[in-house]
């Protein structure tokens, strides 16, 4: 077990290394670009966007910005690329490789004496608001793993539980309600099921609901503030019905869409699992049907499961984009669609490398969860 987990970590690291290439490449090759937020300004002339340019390293070649980006050069080198002549202006110089103190940059801090670049816990800078870009994701970051992870507990267990008891009942009429629900639940666009709670239970009708947002900025300050921290310390129980109460309809509507889908994909393993031999073997040995049941098929349909799951969790921990922008929810997916909208590429590069790493580590997780839900699983 010990050499597979080293062996796929070993494996993704190249996989995150292409992903932080192609995602950079294709931001710089996009039409537009954070000089674009000037386009309609009359007061910024030629000469300024110049020097805003130059500031933020964006006058140079994609590759040598990617380089400083990642850790891996120096921006402070004196010469940038190894030549002006065609193709090698593009290349960055060897010297540039190297940190203040002549180890290569990439090292920690102490020893190369640089701090810039992802290989540093540097993300860059916004170009937008100019806060740390590892700040406003770990601002976000919060809030989207409170409404990630209330999400996550309720689906994967009523999902389950819906697809076990369909399975088992097949045909009753729980399972025919069921595949209703699935048809009619899957089927529903996410925006329009946000829209239609907001309107139903935080409109002028029930009004009973917050439409949006993660607190009642009426009653306490903004979420994640240093005076929010304060009033949740004085008043924690408030504080928590407050965010209880905004995490209704967004969790809803996360529950609705993914329940309705894997509810049937449970159904499916279940049933391939209780029409197996060792199933029917179990039985004719007389064990109880719960054991039966929950011991030995439910552990074996499990397996499609988690790999399912393993796929759909980056989904909610990297931010549900649809459903936050609906609920003003202060998390990843709407710093992503300002980020988006602004142009503010450093913020957006910051996210997607975050995306990948849980998409990566969420495939790995669900890998090792096989040999502990089937031991005859061997690595």
């Amino acid at each position: 077990m010990t050499k597979y987990v080293v062996r796929r970590i070993a494996q993704a690291i190249p996989v995150l290394f292409g992903v932080t290439i192609i995602t950079y490449l294709i931001l710089a090759l996009a039409p537009g670009g954070p000089e674009s937020r000037f386009a309609n300004n009359p007061r910024i002339t030629a000469e300024v966007r110049a020097r805003f340019l130059k500031a933020w390293g964006l006058d140079q070649p994609w590759p040598v910005q990617y380089c400083r980006w990642m850790g891996f050069c120096n921006p402070n080198a004196a010469n940038v690329v190894l030549s002006d002549a065609p193709v090698l202006d593009h290349v960055p110089h060897p010297g540039a490789f190297l940190g203040p103190t002549g180890w290569p940059n990439v090292l920690p801090e102490p020893i190369s004496g640089s701090s810039n670049g992802v290989f540093h816990g540097d993300f860059g800078f916004s170009v937008q608001t100019g806060q740390y870009v590892s700040n406003m994701i770990v601002r976000a970051a919060l809030p989207t793993f409170i409404l990630a992870a209330f999400a996550l507990v309720i689906w994967i267990g009523i999902a389950v539980l819906m697809g076990v008891y369909a399975a088992i009942h097949r045909y009753s009429l729980f399972d025919q309600a069921a595949t209703v629900f699935a048809y009619v639940g899957f089927a529903m666009p996410t925006f329009w099921l946000g829209i239609m709670l907001i309107f139903i239970f935080a409109g002028p009708g029930l009004n009973i609901l917050p439409a949006g947002g993660m607190t009642d900025t009426r009653l306490s300050p903004p979420f994640g503030s240093e005076a929010y921290w304060k009033y949740f310390g004085s008043k924690p129980i408030e504080g928590l019905l407050d965010i209880g109460k905004h995490l209704i309809l967004p969790v809803f509507t996360l529950v609705v869409v993914n329940i309705a889908g894997d509810s049937r994909f449970v159904r499916a393993s279940m049933l391939e699992a209780l029409n197996q031999d060792y199933v029917r073997t179990a039985k004719a040995k007389g064990l109880p049907g719960r054991t039966v049941t929950f011991k030995h098929a439910l552990r074996n349909a499990m397996l499609p499961v988690l790999t399912n799951i393993g796929l759909e969790i980056p989904f909610l921990f990297t931010g549900a984009i649809v459903t936050e922008t609906i609920f003003s929810w202060p998390g990843i997916g709407n710093l992503t669609i300002d980020a988006t909208r602004n142009f503010d590429y450093p913020v957006l590069m910051g996210v997607l490398l975050i995306t990948s790493t849980i998409v990566v580590l969420a495939n790995l997780l669900a890998d090792v969860a096989y040999a502990f839900v089937d031991p005859r699983i061997k690595y």
